[in-house]
């Protein structure tokens, strides 16, 4: 039996109920769908735009510039267990497939202002609806951009102050708005 059958037979068991039990009894999937932890280039540059989505490029370098994909890639395959890893390729399979029936083309192809509209749009609809749960995708990926990021080398000496430790000892640093924060 492969794992496609024993999928089926599952969902039947089940009654139906699991997530996308229509899309494996039917065979329907999106014109490209991220399958098990098999990262394409392609996947890469997706979870890329993500990440510039979420930082993007300003003054200082955006997510897309540390590579990001990459990161999210090695952090999902070798720090995730089973259920996280299946939530974060559902969760982008998802995304990607709503984005297109929603905008009518592909998050790729798509400007900076619809992917940002549309993934704060996904949180809006979530918060609105008085689920308690988050959509477990966005905050992977918030969470996942934001560390990657600020802990590249890229992050952490140009969008952050680099001080190289150790270092001295000071107690007392004014602060002067709009100064970016320390590490070390």
């Amino acid at each position: 039996m492969n794992r496609r059958d024993a999928l089926k037979s599952v969902v039947l068991m089940m009654g139906g109920t699991m997530i996308g039990a229509t899309a494996i009894l039917t065979g329907c999937a999106p014109d490209t769908q991220i399958k098990d932890l098999n990262f394409t280039p392609d996947d890469l540059a997706f979870l890329d735009e993500i990440g510039e989505t979420i930082i993007p490029t300003t003054d200082t370098p955006g997510a897309k510039a540390t590579k990001i994909g990459e990161f999210m890639k090695m952090m999902v395959t070798d720090c995730y267990d089973a259920d996280q890893q299946k939530a974060f390729i559902d969760g982008l399979n998802a995304l990607r497939k709503d984005f297109k029936t929603e905008k009518g083309t592909d998050f790729m192809e798509a400007g900076a202002e619809d992917r940002l509209a549309f993934l704060n749009g996904m949180l809006e609809k979530f918060k609105a609806s008085g689920e308690e749960r988050q959509p477990i995708v966005i905050n992977m990926l918030r969470d996942l951009t934001v560390l990657g990021y600020f802990t590249s080398e890229i992050g952490a000496t140009q969008a952050l102050r680099y001080v190289e430790t150790p270092g001295r000892f000071d107690p007392c640093v004014d602060y002067k708005k709009g100064d970016r924060a320390y590490t070390g």
